[in-house]
């Protein structure tokens, strides 16, 4: 069997570490032939000198004489831009992409990959929350594959082979409730950056890691579910479930449940996705079932966690109201971290977005693009006006 040719874009990020780590316990199984990266020239260089791509991408094009100075006499043809990175994602040559780029610029690379005909490794949320209604045509077309690695998706994809899709009752996707699942609601206002870049089970970068302390990570992984899985929201439900073991579950009609459980390790789904249909041998997130002491669940608050209730409905409502979502979370949760607006303001400037910019139902890629546009300019005047 020879090498799969693969693209990494987001290769500096956690998901692209962990790719890379896939495909250093699987020698010969891969050769890696783009790596792609936000400003991170260090790093990126790094990877390359390692993996030695044919081509390396950063997207921040200001840095890249530092990369070049980085990587010396290294024959690794340089690229910079997002174009170029678009460009990579439909690479004739490649195998397989993974897209773990963080936010919406993800999705245009997503959608070359799958025009192409590409399988498509997704760790990008928000290519499917703001893309979502135009997947469904360019697969049809393409024969292009999603393969979720997200955890939680991955889990509903590998639960939903035990059953027909007229069969399911409903996907249940886990969530660990982050780090202010006891915290009372009157406390929110304090909350730091720091307090909330400190997760109680995963390790992940500093977006992420702000959309698990609101939930909002919960929110786009319903919206993602409703579109990959194309199961209508009122099958959709999110249980908290503090241990991070079971990842999510699909519920079928007959009332039987299938889980899916690993210890908490992102290498997991990333194997599953990078070898489908196949499995292969791998200790990445194994579980000694024995020494487990218990499994909790409970129902999510969503008064105290507004942008998953949110999400649900923004989730019914479709077209492009899922795009204003993301990106009023994207400018909401910048602002956060420099300290520009509390916490409790990420969700009410979700919400004062998604009621004030009007809905396109059935959305090509410029109304998505426009109403991605809109609603960041529409957070930024929020929060502008209310440090003013």
């Amino acid at each position: 069997m020879n090498a799969r040719k693969i693209s990494i874009l987001g290769s500096t990020g956690s998901i692209g570490r962990s790719t890379l780590d896939v495909v250093t316990a699987h020698p010969g199984k891969f050769d890696v032939v783009v790596l792609a990266a936000y400003s991170n020239t260090e790093l990126l260089a790094d990877q390359c000198r390692r993996f030695r791509p044919r081509y390396a991408c950063l997207v921040d094009s200001s840095k890249i004489n530092e990369l070049r100075s980085r990587l010396g006499d290294l024959k690794v043809e340089l690229l910079a831009g997002k174009e170029e990175l678009v460009k990579l994602a439909g690479l004739d040559e490649i195998d397989l992409v993974v897209n773990a780029v963080v936010g919406a610029a993800g999705l245009l690379a997503s959608l070359e990959a799958l025009k192409k005909g590409k399988p498509l490794a997704l760790a990008n949320k928000e290519s499917l929350v703001a893309g979502g209604p135009l997947f469904p045509e360019i697969i049809k077309k393409s024969g292009g594959k999603i393969l979720p690695i997200d955890s939680e998706h991955s889990a509903l994809w590998q639960s939903l082979t035990a059953g027909k899709k007229d069969e399911v009752r409903r996907l249940i996707i886990t969530a660990s409730g982050g780090p202010f699942r006891h915290l009372a609601a009157d406390k929110f206002d304090a909350i730091t950056p720091a307090r909330a870049l400190d997760h109680p089970t995963w390790k992940m970068g500093p977006k992420i890691s702000i959309d698990s302390a609101t939930l909002a990570n919960k929110g786009l992984e319903v919206i993602e579910a409703v579109a990959l899985f194309d199961m209508p929201v009122e099958k959709v439900s999110v249980v908290i479930h503090p241990e991070s073991i079971v990842h999510s579950m699909v519920e079928y009609i007959d009332s039987s449940i299938i889980a899916q459980l690993s210890s908490p390790d992102m290498r997991l789904p990333i194997t599953y996705a990078m070898f489908w249909p196949d499995r292969m041998p791998s200790e990445f997130g194994r579980l000694e079932i024995e020494q487990l002491s218990g499994l909790t669940f409970e129902p999510p608050d969503l008064q105290k966690f507004g942008a998953l209730r949110l999400a649900f409905e923004v989730a019914k409502k479709g077209g492009t109201a899922p795009a204003v979502f993301n990106a009023a979370n994207e400018v909401a949760v910048e602002s956060f971290l420099s300290n520009s607006i509390k916490f409790t303001e990420i969700t009410d400037i979700i919400d004062r977005a998604v009621e004030t910019i009007d809905l396109v139902s059935r959305p090509e890629l410029e109304d998505i693009l426009e109403a991605d546009r809109w609603a960041r300019e529409l957070a930024h005047q929020i929060v502008e006006s209310s440090t003013c």
